[in-house]
């Protein structure tokens, strides 16, 4: 009598939005620059147009719907709420959790997912107090829930200080954000762990060093664009970088199909200064640009599971 193996995958991408801001002004933050009379003149029809080019972006990533989405650069409840209930994913059934960071542009990381294909258990955030020099910063968000094969799965979702200041003077403030991360998965016991976001850093960076030691394997590492034309998830000065990464535990990272870059065609532009091609970014400086998505391109994760 021949025994049947069901296979099933989960997707997951992970996606810095690039300043994905309602045009609200909230007195707590210093976000004025994100209003119609900020800076950049961020109107409503910016900020829907915003909106749906990042629901394209998602939407473009595999050709099934991605099961769960962790973004980066997404300001708060309300954006979050616009993006999954009125946006090109209105009808994409997504539910999300989300940070509410003392991040002082008001920057959160959210988690969108299918609840049919990942049920959450629970959730928290992870604070990270600010060490000397360092402002504050945003929350890591963990989520534990069951896969639709009934795995359970630990999701860390991160966007690690930037290098404002130099790279030397802002290393110790990503740093202690990974040891705050570390801190976090030695507590879950043998477990499935993925941990997505924007690291601000390189793989070969001490910070990504330091979780490797740790025992998490780096599955983006080598991560190439889908249609040969990104070499990374960040261009700089013509130079192809990868800052955004998904890091697995061992026995997760036996469970990788593929992992890529969704480097569609309609996500890039041409670059006239360095030739080549580089995202179709939202701003170059404050000039707002017509028809971008974002700085970063997206990371996409296949997992496979056995029932």
């Amino acid at each position: 009598m021949l025994a049947f193996l069901l296979v099933s995958f989960l997707t997951l991408v992970e996606l810095n939005c690039e300043n994905l801001f309602d045009c609200s002004h909230d007195s707590l933050k210093q976000d004025i620059e994100f209003t119609p009379d900020g800076s950049r003149h961020w109107t409503r029809t910016r900020f829907w147009e915003k909106l749906n080019h990042i629901g394209q972006d998602i939407l473009s990533c595999s050709k099934e719907l991605p099961d769960i989405v962790a973004l980066c650069e997404i300001e708060n409840d309300s954006v979050a709420h616009y993006l999954t209930r009125r946006s090109l994913l209105r009808n994409a059934g997504y539910e999300y959790l989300m940070t509410e960071s003392p991040d002082v542009r008001g920057i959160d990381v959210a988690l969108l997912y299918q609840p049919s294909r990942f049920r959450p258990l629970c959730y928290d955030v992870i604070d990270v107090e600010p060490i000397s020099g360092m402002r504050p910063t945003r929350q890591i968000l963990h989520v534990e829930g069951i896969t639709q094969a009934l795995d359970t799965i630990h999701l860390f979702i991160i966007h690690a200080p930037s290098r404002y200041g130099g790279e030397h003077t802002s290393r110790p403030f990503r740093m202690h954000v990974t040891q705050k991360l570390l801190e976090a998965i030695k507590r879950i016991d043998k477990g499935n762990v993925i941990v997505a976001g924007d690291f601000n850093d390189y793989a070969e960076s001490p910070s990504l060093q330091l979780l490797e030691r740790h025992g998490l394997v780096n599955v983006s590492k080598s991560a190439k664009g889908l249609y040969g034309k990104a070499h990374g998830t960040y261009r700089y000065k013509g130079e192809w970088h990868s800052i955004d990464h998904i890091l697995l535990t061992s026995r997760m990272a036996e469970r990788v199909d593929s992992v890529y870059i969704n480097d569609s065609p309609f996500l890039l532009e041409e670059e006239k200064e360095y030739g080549g091609f580089r995202p179709r970014r939202s701003f170059s400086g404050f000039r707002y640009q017509r028809g971008g998505f974002s700085d970063h391109l997206p990371l996409v994760l296949r997992l496979k599971f056995k029932d």
